[in-house]
């Protein structure tokens, strides 16, 4: 008995000592290095980090303080007869895209990626039926005599 609780008070030493040793790992560089600000400041200016100026709101500006990439949309989309976000609501312009879903060009039901195993089957009746493709299985042999226990007889 006084062996199990010598090796009990043993164990129990070692895992304070792995415990407490556990305490003094060093201390990540994510929490040492600090990353620079995405922007600095330029006698009042915001500049971005590949040297465009800012406006108040972060938007980039151009040399005649214009912001840059803005687009828009109802002008870019006028006149175009089918738009892909057509009906959905967007929050740039406070209103639904306008325009129409495209429909599908002729020839869309046929070619690479249609047909069997695909994500876009053959329309039915475009394809043989299976018992013209596939043979049909022959017949197996019927089974003959009595059937073999698959656990040996208990013996007595």
């Amino acid at each position: 008995m006084g062996a199990v609780m010598a090796s009990v008070r043993f164990m129990a030493v070692v895992v304070a000592g792995l415990s407490l040793a556990g305490c003094n790992l060093p201390t990540p560089d994510y929490a040492i290095v600090k990353q620079p600000a995405p922007y600095r400041t330029e006698n009042g200016q915001w500049i971005d980090n590949e040297g465009y100026a800012l406006d108040a709101r972060g938007y980039r500006l151009d040399k005649q303080a214009q912001r840059i990439g803005m687009v828009d949309i109802p002008a870019k989309t006028a006149g175009d007869a089918s738009n892909a976000v057509a009906g959905f609501y967007i929050s740039s312009i406070g209103k639904n895209a306008p325009g129409s879903i495209m429909v599908p060009s002729e020839g869309a039901a046929a070619g690479a990626g249609y047909g069997p195993g695909s994500a876009n089957p053959a329309p039915s009746g475009s394809m043989p039926e299976p018992s013209t493709i596939i043979p049909p299985a022959p017949a197996a042999p019927s089974p003959t005599g009595t059937p073999t226990p698959l656990t040996p007889a208990p013996s007595k």
